[in-house]
């Protein structure tokens, strides 16, 4: 996990290779944000759409259910009074994926949670190769 981005001495450049994550999660109107419906979780996030695609697989790798992303508010909108203000803050917790990285725009207790379910999910996908090249 990365802390949030912040711009350095060569012009605003994210901790990220991914140009299109770049410019999601440096986007000042947030119309870049998606929601990550697992379990009871509905958490808004921010990057490009095939690293926030694999950020969604990977985290649904920890549920029986499958996990969502959307591209708008889902129905019932955000529950967690804290998530819905983080939104709006500048503050994100930076998680990479591939060459790219997942922006968190949740409370600290809903970033812990996806940051946790992502890195079991990565787990999870370790071993499953792992098995299925053995089996091979």
């Amino acid at each position: 996990m990365h802390s949030p981005p912040e711009p350095d001495d060569h012009g605003d450049h994210l901790p990220v290779d991914c140009d299109a994550c770049q410019t999601a999660l440096r986007s000042p109107n947030r119309q870049t944000v998606s929601f990550l419906l697992v379990d009871q979780y509905t958490v808004p996030v921010v990057g490009c759409e095939d690293h926030l695609e694999q950020f969604a697989t990977i985290c649904g790798l920890t549920t029986p259910d499958t996990a969502q992303l959307l591209s708008h508010l889902p129905a019932g909108g955000i529950q967690c009074p804290s998530c819905r203000l983080a939104r709006h803050s500048s503050q994100q917790v930076l998680i990479p994926v591939g060459d790219g990285a997942a922006g968190i725009l949740a409370c600290e207790d809903h970033m812990t949670t996806m940051a946790t379910r992502f890195k079991t999910g990565l787990e999870t996908k370790r071993k499953l190769l792992t098995d299925i090249e053995r089996f091979q």
